[in-house]
């Protein structure tokens, strides 16, 4: 069921058009291993839709601007959408993008991998942190690295496997 409201919690989030200021579209390699997860034995491509809002900070070479997206993932595997704010620290023609955020997911909320070991998330809300790297392609077009994690940092128990996601994203931003 929880899959079905996905959709309408997203929609939720994201604020409204008139207010966005930017809009990007990513392609994500999911269920990546790094040190900051185990493996839930997740994989496939995950596709991310989002919306950035006029800046809340604006400091010359940073801005903090609030965000809103939605990932999906192509194989059936864990899907989310989230909300937060991101820095961008920017010099011409460069930038580096931390954020942090909340999620909501829809993977299942017990599971048990092959090893016998628990794969699930242990909370249905999820902090959202991201990393991106990028550069302008053309005046109001940007492309980046980005790194996306899913993790509760074991505020809720010790039940914590995470979720990373690696991949681009290119951003539009609107007149």
């Amino acid at each position: 069921m929880l899959r079905f409201l996905l959709p309408a919690v997203a929609f939720a989030v994201v604020p409204a058009t008139a207010s966005a200021q930017e809009v990007f579209v990513g392609v994500m390699a999911h269920g990546v291993n790094t040190p900051l997860t185990f493996d839930t034995g997740e994989r496939g491509t995950d596709i991310q839709v989002g919306v950035r809002g006029k800046p809340i900070l604006n400091a010359g070479v940073a801005s903090l601007r609030p965000y809103a997206l939605v990932s999906k993932n192509t194989k059936g595997n864990t899907s989310f959408a989230a909300a937060g704010v991101a820095l961008t620290l920017g010099l011409p023609g460069f930038f580096v993008r931390p954020g942090v955020g909340i999620a909501v997911h829809d993977a299942p909320s017990y599971r048990v991998g092959a090893d016998g070991y628990r794969t699930d998330y242990g909370s249905r809300v999820l902090f959202e942190p991201e990393l991106g790297v990028g550069f302008t392609l053309l005046p109001r077009v940007t492309a980046e690295v980005n790194w996306t994690h899913l993790s509760h940092a074991q505020i809720f128990g010790a039940q914590n496997p995470g979720l990373d996601m690696i991949g681009t994203r290119v951003t539009l931003r609107l007149p």
